[in-house]
Parts: C-alpha cells; sequence; structure tokens
C-alpha cells in the first residue's frame, strides 16, 4: 500500500507477545477506580456465597440472578441489589461473555422491578449545611492549632468549592486510598480575595483530566469569606511540611481520613442529619439562594 509522506508512522520496535499481554492487563486493572473495584469484588463474593448456599451452578443464568433478586432484596434495600448486579456483572464478564445479556433479560428486570415496588425503603437525604452552623463551626475551632487551621479551611473549602467529602479527605480504608486524588499543595493559586487549586480526579472523571476549583470571597458572607481562614491554614502547613505534596495535611504529616473530618464537625454541629453529603448540599442551597441558575451551582 503506497502512503502520503504525511502519513508514514514513525519507525517502533514490536514487542513480544507476552510484554503485550502484561501491558493490556495492567490497562485492565486501571479501567475502574480502585475503591469501585473492591465494591465489585464484595458483590462478587455476595453472589457466590448465594449459589455456594442453594447449590447453584455460579453461571449467571436469567434465573439464578433472579433467584438472587428476590432473595437478596429481602435482606438488603433492593435499590443495593441493582447496584450489586452492576458489580457482579463486571467481575463475571471475562468468565461468562452474555452476563449482561441475562441481566437484561425480562426475569430479571421485572423481579427486581417487583422488589422494588414491595420492599424499597425511602432515602435518608441529609440536611444541607447552613451558615449558622459554618458560624458554630468556626467558633468551636478558633484556637489556632494546625488541626483546628485545617478543619476550618477545609469546612469553608468544602461548602463555597461545592466538593465532596472524599475530594477533600482520603478514604477511612487504607486499600481505597489512591494518592492521584490528593490536591496538589503546587496546584494552589491565589491573591488577596480567592484561591484554587486542581482537583485532580473522582469517579466522574474517568481519564483524570482534573477540574480547576476557583473560590471567591465575593461569593460568601463577609465574616465567612474563606480565602483568610485558607491562607492561615497554608502558611501552618507550609511551616510544618514544606517538601510534602498533598495539600490538605493534619499535624501528623498526613491526609486528613473521612472520620477526622467528620468528628470535628459532628462536635460543632451536633445534629445526626448533617453528614458528609451536607458540605456540598449546603453550598449549593445558599448558591441558590443568591439566584445562581442550576448550571453554574453544578
Amino acid at each position: 500500500m503506497d502512503l502520503a509522506p504525511s502519513a508514514r508512522q514513525p519507525t517502533r520496535e514490536p514487542w513480544a507477545l507476552e510484554r503485550l499481554i502484561h501491558a493490556r492487563a495492567v490497562a485492565l486493572g486501571h479501567a475502574i477506580d480502585r475503591s469501585t473495584s473492591i465494591s465489585y469484588t464484595s458483590h462478587l463474593q455476595s453472589y457466590l456465597s448465594f449459589c455456594k448456599i442453594h447449590a447453584f451452578p455460579i453461571d449467571p443464568t436469567p434465573d439464578t440472578l433472579s433467584f438472587y433478586v428476590v432473595y437478596m432484596s429481602h435482606h438488603i434495600k433492593p435499590s443495593s441489589v441493582e447496584t450489586y448486579l452492576s458489580g457482579i456483572c463486571h467481575q463475571l464478564e471475562r468468565l461468562f461473555p452474555d452476563v449482561r445479556a441475562a441481566r437484561r433479560h425480562p426475569l430479571v428486570v421485572r423481579s427486581l422491578a417487583g422488589c422494588k415496588r414491595m420492599l424499597n425503603t425511602p432515602t435518608r437525604r441529609r440536611l444541607p449545611l447552613e451558615t449558622d452552623q459554618l458560624r458554630a463551626a468556626l467558633r468551636d475551632s478558633a484556637l489556632a492549632t494546625h488541626g483546628d487551621l485545617l478543619f476550618r479551611a477545609m469546612l469553608l473549602s468544602g461548602f463555597f468549592g461545592l466538593h465532596r467529602l472524599g475530594e477533600l479527605t482520603d478514604s477511612d480504608d487504607p486499600a481505597r486510598r489512591d494518592d492521584r486524588k490528593l490536591i496538589r499543595r503546587a496546584s494552589v493559586v491565589r491573591d488577596a480575595r480567592s484561591y484554587g487549586y486542581l482537583l485532580p480526579g473522582h469517579k466522574a472523571d474517568r481519564f483524570f483530566d482534573g477540574s480547576r476549583v476557583l473560590i471567591l470571597d465575593d461569593n460568601a458572607p463577609g465574616d465567612l469569606r474563606p480565602t483568610g481562614f485558607f491562607s492561615a491554614y497554608l502558611a501552618s502547613r507550609d511551616a510544618l511540611f514544606p517538601l510534602l505534596s498533598p495539600l490538605w495535611l493534619t499535624s501528623e504529616g498526613t491526609p486528613p481520613t473521612r472520620s477526622w473530618f467528620l468528628s470535628r464537625l459532628r462536635r460543632s454541629v451536633p445534629d445526626p442529619n448533617i453528614a458528609g453529603q451536607s458540605l456540598r448540599a449546603g453550598g449549593a442551597t445558599y448558591f441558590a439562594s443568591l439566584g445562581w441558575p442550576d448550571d453554574r451551582v453544578q
């Protein structure tokens, strides 16, 4: 075949088949988020245990999957069973290529729909954090220790930056931690009335392109303007750990975990309906009250 000079590729060395197989296996291992992979493995274990105690073959036929649906829906929420099916399909697809077709079979779909109608319970939604609760949390962490400075900066960044808590903290489970998701100190930019950083990746950002977060004092009430709190934390962080890469660091030099942040939040705001989701929900509610359109809030 004759190719135009501009279409020719540079000369590259071929790889041995073993190297191609290894590289493909590594790529497949990184196709989904680590925490998702752990959850999917748990879902598969649930299915295998079901098959074992009922003496069913593990072949995911519509019959077996529909039996699994009705059995598990009497133990956990049917909406959670639907999530389990996604993990089971992902884990079994290499061994049983038709598993997704079985999942879409009317017998499985209708069994799940019936269980949802009979057994589902209302989703318990957490309340959005309010600005008065922000003020209470700031008052209760006013000792100016490094931990207090960190908590206050994270609290206001999460609220006015519309962060999910998992974007600011490390998982409590070491197996689910991923250093690639940590915000880096080197990405910070700031001036007298604003600051920002690169959010490197999350579950919805499959290719780790990252998102630039910009937090402005002009968007906050006068006593809650976040730049001053962030700058105070940053000065403490840089004095203690000038050579470490993550932006958010506790006094031990490690990224704060979800439980670390929530334990401090609950001391200041003891309402049981306030949790990790309340940060983003509170910020979104606040900006909506200012008249921001939905697409800007998102």
